[in-house]
């Protein structure tokens, strides 16, 4: 009975059905709400679409024909791209419909894919400049120079194209080529064919109509790119290669950096020749004369230099000219310089110190007592110089000439006395004389002497500073047949702080510097008898590797000396305790050590130059504004005057002075002194 019931409904129902929507229909909206037609796709296709919220206007689409449920929903697709929106699928199977503004980042957009493309022979960077403009607006194109991949975010449509396009570009329809040259340089040829054929170069990145690569070990060059180019590149090799072998005999080559006087000895001796000695260098280097040893080329070969051009002529075959013209281009480079700063000190120490006690006794009436007085060179005041004075001005009128003398030496002796002095003195009444005089001093000195020498070389070039004086030393003397003809021959020797340093720039950055530092002075004459001089001179002679821009001590030599002098009354200093009243003691104690600091600087650029050169000018410009009452400085005004140009300039603030100087810190008393 169920089962009759359930036919019947089922029956039922078929007879009661609506008809079935027809499988096409057409399209005609005009400006109708877009909501309003998503509700009709969705009926007539039997979707469900998601619609956000921003999603507003209106849309015309019209077609003349029916379209089937698949056609029609691809209709709608792209109507909503054309008015920026887009379909998205979701989990559920529903379509969701936003605006296109990020909808590359939507997972499962409808008609939005992304995709990665392997490039074999475009340069990735190229391409995605090809396809920026070909991409819709919600597309993305994100080369990867690294891995030479291409990203591509598109709708699904546009995809396929671009994925055709680029099966196209990326094909290698180029081909390589090799010529060996005969009379011309490979990099010669590279160069003219770059520039006459207007053709890119492989370092400007992406691909190119013609790569040209000069290989010069075998002097030929690689062509490769279009065929048709490289036939026309082909033939223009061939011209001038000809046009070289015919041209003549003799090359002149203007050299840009090296010096031809330096240059020329060089190139003899590769095509075996004796090589021409540059003045003041030896030759160590060259081919013994008549001796000739095997060298480049064939045949005759001759070189000479003109001074005023700084020129090479080259006569010989094109072989030979070409070979020794590509060494003239590797050596023929601009140089790097090197800045070298030092920094000599001389600190020294000095400590001293006396005691001396001097007295005199003497005269009273009818010389009852004995004149008695001692006398120390190394003492100030002098006692018997005052004693003179004051005795002179008793017994001599005031206009002797004797008088006004003693009284100089009495007050030159009070002013020269230095430390504590101590002393009575005075006249009993039998008119006798005593005075007591005690002179103690302890005398400290802590200098530094510093000099700064700063010199600029090219690399591999000696470089010489002296400041200081030259001395004339005698070496000789000739007095001839009974002094008929006498005359003495000078040596004038350097005396002060000289540098001399020879930079060697190495590949990983390094500096060798090949250097002597020496301070010298004049100590003054062997003795009154003999007056040659004595002079003191420090040296240190050595090789040291620094990093550009480090800074290098050397030095540390130390010298020390000490003196002690006594005197004073035989046999009464010795007595203990009392002995101190008949003695003079000074002692005196020096210490000097030399430091010597480096800092290497490589040169690179105009701009390093520039650079280094306005530390110390701004330094001293500084200076000169801060001791200007008005804040000028006179070597601005003199640069801008007579070079017609602004000083040089690191592009930061002037360097200034401290106005208060650094005092420097004494060291440590030497040898205990007190």
């Amino acid at each position: 009975m169920t089962r009759l019931i359930s036919a019947l409904l089922v029956a039922l129902g078929l007879v009661l059905a609506p008809p079935a929507v027809a499988q096409q229909q057409t399209l005609n909206y005009q400006n109708a709400d877009i909501r309003a037609v998503v509700q009709d796709i969705a009926r007539v296709t039997g979707r469900t679409f998601i619609v956000d919220q921003s999603v507003q206007g209106t849309v015309t689409v019209v077609s003349n024909q029916p379209l089937s449920r698949t056609e029609m929903f691809e209709v709608f697709v792209s109507t909503l791209r054309a008015n920026g929106l887009v379909v998205a699928q979701t989990s559920s199977g529903a379509y969701r419909i936003s605006p296109a503004e990020g909808a590359s980042s939507l997972p499962g957009a409808a008609g939005v894919v992304t995709e990665v493309f392997r490039l074999r022979t475009v340069d990735a960077v190229a391409a995605a400049e090809v396809l920026r403009p070909l991409v819709s607006p919600v597309g993305q194109v994100l080369p990867n120079p690294g891995g030479n991949t291409l990203t591509v975010a598109d709708y699904a449509d546009n995809l396929r194209r671009i994925r055709g396009l680029l099966s196209q570009l990326d094909q290698d329809h180029s081909s390589v080529q090799t010529v060996s040259l005969t009379n011309t340089s490979a990099r010669e040829i590279a160069d003219v064919l770059t520039r006459v054929m207007g053709l890119a170069t492989a370092e400007a990145g992406g691909s190119t109509i013609l790569s040209v690569t000069p290989v010069e070990s075998s002097n030929s060059v690689v062509l490769r790119g279009d065929p048709e180019v490289i036939s026309r590149a082909l033939s223009l090799i061939a011209d001038l290669d000809a046009r070289a072998g015919t041209s003549g005999d003799i090359r002149v080559i203007h050299l840009q950096h090296a010096s031809a006087e330096q240059l020329l000895p060089v190139l003899q001796q590769l095509v075996g020749q004796t090589p021409a000695v540059p003045a003041g260098e030896d030759a160590a280097t060259g081919s013994a004369a008549g001796a000739p040893a095997a060298g480049v080329g064939g045949g005759n070969v001759s070189i000479a230099r003109y001074p005023g051009a700084n020129a090479l002529i080259i006569a010989a075959n094109p072989e030979t000219q070409r070979t020794l013209a590509e060494v003239i281009r590797q050596l023929d480079t601009r140089r790097q310089q090197v800045l070298v700063e030092a920094i000599v000190v001389e600190v020294s120490d000095n400590a001293a110190q006396q005691l001396g006690v001097q007295f005199l006794l003497g005269g009273g009436e009818d010389g009852q007592i004995p004149f008695m007085a001692t006398n120390y060179s190394n003492s100030a005041p002098n006692l018997l110089a005052i004693t003179g004075a004051l005795i002179a001005d008793d017994e001599l009128p005031e206009d002797s000439g004797l008088l006004e003398s003693l009284r100089e030496a009495a007050i030159n002796s009070l002013t020269g006395a230095t430390g504590i002095t101590a002393g009575i003195g005075g006249q009993n009444d039998n008119g006798a004389l005593f005075g007591f005089i005690l002179n103690a001093i302890r005398r400290d000195t802590a200098s530094n002497l510093l000099s700064t020498p700063s010199v600029m070389t090219l690399d591999n070039e000696e470089a010489t500073f002296l400041g200081g004086q030259e001395v004339p030393v005698s070496t000789g003397e000739v007095l001839g047949d009974a002094n008929s003809n006498p005359f003495r021959t000078i040596e004038r020797r350097n005396v002060g702080v000289q540098l001399d340093v020879t930079p060697q720039i190495n590949a990983g950055g390094g500096i060798t510097l090949a250097l002597r530092v020496e301070v010298s002075s004049v100590a003054g004459p062997i003795s009154e008898d003999y007056q040659e001089l004595i002079f003191n001179k420090r040296e240190v002679t050595t090789t040291v590797l620094a990093d550009d821009g480090d800074i290098v001590v050397l030095g540390g030599l130390l010298d020390q000396n000490e003196r002690v002098s006594v005197q004073g009354v035989p046999y009464l200093q010795d007595i203990p305790g009392v002995g101190a009243l008949f003695r003079s003691r000074g002692r005196e104690a020096q210490r000097t050590n030399l430091m010597i600091f480096l800092r290497p600087t490589i040169i690179r650029s105009a701009g390093d130059a520039q650079r280094v050169s306005a530390r110390p000018f701004e330094a001293l410009v500084g200076q000169q504004r801060l001791n200007d009452p008005n804040g000028r400085s006179s070597l601005e005004a003199l640069v801008r005057e007579y070079m017609q140009d602004e000083p040089p300039s690191a592009g930061g603030p002037v360097a200034t002075f401290p106005q208060t100087p650094i005092e420097s810190q004494p060291l440590p008393p030497v040898g205990g002194a007190e």
